[in-house]
């Protein structure tokens, strides 16, 4: 890949378990992180060092509610470089 990029998560709307695919121009540490609407961290789903490529993650979401939340792709600087939203319904 030539760039960052977060894809849609896959299902969206989902219930309770959804891939979330991404990629990574170079070699580097990469979290990705889910939010509530009110901005509260949810949960770090992904927390490592990932070679250059395409990735994906799956995420069980069992124990939240239905409703909208976020996830971010953030390098290990800290910095957030894609957020896109997913809906969850029960």
């Amino acid at each position: 890949p030539s760039s960052y990029s977060l894809k849609q998560n896959y299902t969206n709307p989902f219930n309770p378990v959804t891939k979330i695919e991404y990629s990574i121009p170079e070699n580097t540490y990469i979290r990705i992180k889910i939010y509530d609407v009110s901005g509260e961290l949810i949960g770090v789903i992904s927390d490592k060092f990932e070679q250059a490529g395409l990735h994906f993650v799956v995420y069980y979401a069992s124990r939240l509610t239905s409703g909208v939340y976020f996830y971010t792709l953030e390098r290990g600087d800290g910095k957030i470089l894609q957020t896109k939203r997913m809906v969850l319904v029960k």
